[in-house]
């Protein structure tokens, strides 16, 4: 699809200012940059950036609550959903610390030039949250593209707390994922078909407890 196009559809749903989407570009030519070495996104996405991977990450911001404080991003990778989202809530104006959590060294490099070159409320974390020993507290939890649907909900449960809100995006086999996960978890939660993809859903969960 045409890069003007997809950025009038970007605005369309998101209706962020001029000066949000000059920093988006920004963004968008440093990942091209450092995409050579990095390998943060497919190469084949390159040229559908703007849906497939802005638009797609920031398609949650409006289920967010704008009185929110924190929010997480585990398994952050290139920056989504995070650091997109971090972008549109300082647009936005919300109170929202984000944190981007990421065990690669060259990674986390990289988001924290984006953080800084863009003047993001951002915190990055270079770690493996697997092995983290105190538990995150954040209000909201985001996870796109990060692991199964099953192994995020019991991440969630052994490595968070005091979260209210839980966003997962899932791809073409999320409905199997939720049909399994439904035998070993009680989980309270709405679903939504990707805007970007019928064949997707975002899950926000709102409750979740071990059977």
């Amino acid at each position: 699809m045409d890069k003007n196009i997809q950025k009038t559809t970007f605005n369309r749903f998101t209706r962020v200012s001029r000066e949000t989407i000059t920093s988006l570009e920004k963004y968008e030519n440093n990942l091209i940059n450092a995409n050579e070495k990095l390998n943060l996104i497919g190469k084949s996405t390159i040229k559908d950036m703007w849906e497939r991977h802005f638009l797609d990450s920031a398609q949650v911001i409006d289920f967010i609550d704008k009185n929110s404080k924190t929010l997480v991003d585990i398994g952050s990778g290139a920056g989504f959903p995070g650091l997109i989202l971090s972008i549109i809530i300082k647009d936005r104006k919300m109170p929202i610390k984000v944190q981007l959590i990421e065990k690669s060294p060259k990674k986390v490099h990289f988001l924290n030039k984006i953080s800084s070159d863009l003047n993001l409320n951002v915190e990055v974390s270079c770690c493996n949250i697997f092995d983290t020993k105190n538990k995150i507290s954040k209000e909201v939890i985001v996870a796109r593209a990060f692991k199964p649907l099953g192994i995020i909900l019991d991440l969630i449960h052994k490595k968070t707390k005091d979260w209210k809100k839980i966003f997962i995006f899932l791809g073409k086999t999320g409905k199997n994922e939720l049909i399994e996960a439904s035998k070993i978890w009680d989980i309270e939660y709405k679903q939504r078909v990707s805007i970007t993809n019928n064949d997707s859903a975002i899950i926000e969960i709102n409750n979740l407890k071990k059977k």
